[in-house]
Parts: structure tokens; C-alpha cells; sequence
């Protein structure tokens, strides 16, 4: 039986007053906002500002001190099945005997045609015979490339990136950048993406969410990557709206 539809009047996501503490230590205060289904949007802060633990956060993979996650108006348990994830390590054993296809094939079920496996590794720009390597002989590049063609596989309506392109040369960046666009774009996939790349933010995504542990600014990107923005943001770093390609 096929999934529903996104209700296309509810938001994807809508996360209310998060806060997380580690041993009294104050990571996320007073975290809200809202991701508009069908929209691409980047979480941006400086190293240490609480951005891989926010979507630890959003994704129940800890549980936050106050506050609330929606999907679609449902909690994540509700949702799960809907949602992929791509974190921003993945740390393994490279002597483990596993191929590319055994390991996308880990979440498969028995709805999901075994021709999906395929599909979703033309749409991250590789050739089908990468499925017979083995996981520990991929470059950096091919296995980020591998983990968003896993979290594709079961066609997820939102898709949840940590640092994916990390390790991805600027040619394959390019590539990257238009296949987040083809799922956005042709599957309405909904994305929310942590990036360094302020010209890919500029570029490509609708909305963007500054984090420093609080809230700075939740806004379309030629109002948040405002200079006056990312100085409050990144603080001491020196700007240039040249550098970071904002015109």
C-alpha cells in the first residue's frame, strides 16, 4: 500500500522551544522553527553551535530537556519511515566483508523492488557496477555519495543532511548540488541540510536557520546571510561577501 501524500498546508517540520544540556553544560537553548514542505533549508553556525545535536534532536536520537518535534503535525515514531537521514561520519570496520549492495539493500523492504538499489545510485551520479565493490574500497567521495543513495532508497519525503558533502571534490560538489535539486525539484523531496558552503547556501536553498546554541535568525537567505547576520553568527570571523559568493 503507498504511503500518503504530505498534507502540502502543514510544515515538514516544526520544532518549538528545544533545549539540550550535557552535565549542566548548555547546547541548545530555546531553539523554534518552522521547514515549509517541499523547501530546502540549511542549518549554518560555527563549529561547537550545537548543529549536529539539534538534528539529533529533531530526529529523536536524543531526547531534548524542553520543547517539541513535529513532522507533518505528528511526532518522528509517527513518521520514522518517512524521513532519511544522512549523518555526518559514518565510522566502520573497512576489512568488513560487505558490498555497496548488501549495504543499501540493510533497510529494504519487501514492498521496495530490488531494482530500487539501482535507481538510487544513478541519482547520486554513480554507474551500477560500484554495487559490486566493497564498502571499504570506496573513496571518501563515493561512500558520501552511497550513505544519501541509502537514505534514498525507501524515497523518503524529507531528507535530513549532516555535512554531506564533506570530502567531495568541487567538480563532484557540483554534481551534489544538482541532485539535491533533482529530488527537490522532481520528487518535491523536502531537505534540511547542516553546510559550511555559504555560496551553495546563497544559491540553492529557500530558507536558511543560524544556530550559535540560541536561535539568530531563521530567515530567506538574502536576509540571513546578511553581513551584519554573520558576524553576529560566526562573531570573530572575518567576512567577505565575495568569499562566501554572496552578491
Amino acid at each position: 500500500m503507498p504511503k500518503p501524500l504530505p498534507t502540502i498546508n502543514k510544515n515538514a517540520i516544526d520544532v518549538h522551544q528545544i533545549s539540550v544540556s550535557f552535565n549542566s553544560t548548555a547546547i541548545l537553548e530555546d531553539i523554534s522553527f518552522a521547514v515549509k514542505n517541499g523547501s530546502i533549508c540549511a542549518i549554518i553556525g560555527p563549529n561547537g553551535s550545537g548543529k549536529t545535536t539539534l538534528l539529533k534532536a529533531i530526529l529523536g536520537l536524543l531526547k531534548p530537556q524542553t520543547g517539541s518535534v513535529l513532522f507533518w503535525g505528528k511526532n518522528v515514531e509517527q513518521t520514522r519511515g518517512r524521513i532519511g537521514y544522512v549523518p555526518q561520519r559514518f565510522n566502520f570496520d573497512v576489512r568488513f566483508p560487505i558490498t555497496v549492495r548488501e549495504f543499501i539493500s540493510l533497510t529494504r523492504q519487501r514492498s521496495v523492488p530490488k531494482s530500487r538499489i539501482e535507481e538510487v545510485v544513478q541519482e547520486v551520479g554513480l554507474t551500477p557496477i560500484i554495487l559490486k565493490k566493497q564498502l571499504g574500497e570506496l573513496s571518501g567521495g563515493q561512500l558520501q555519495r552511497i550513505l544519501i543513495a541509502q537514505a534514498l532508497f525507501l524515497s523518503p519525503d524529507l531528507l535530513i543532511m549532516d555535512e554531506p558533502a564533506a570530502g567531495i571534490d568541487i567538480m563532484g560538489g557540483k554534481l551534489f548540488h544538482d541532485i539535491l535539486l533533482h529530488l527537490n525539484r522532481d520528487h518535491n523531496t523536502t531537505i534540511v541540510i547542516v553546510s559550511h558552503d555559504m555560496a551553495f547556501v546563497s544559491k540553492i536553498v529557500d530558507h536558511v536557520i543560524c544556530i550559535n546554541k540560541t536561535l539568530v535568525c531563521a530567515d530567506p537567505p538574502k536576509i540571513a546571510l546578511t553581513e551584519k547576520n554573520l558576524k553576529k553568527l560566526f562573531e570573530d570571523a572575518e567576512l567577505s561577501r565575495h568569499a562566501h559568493g554572496i552578491h
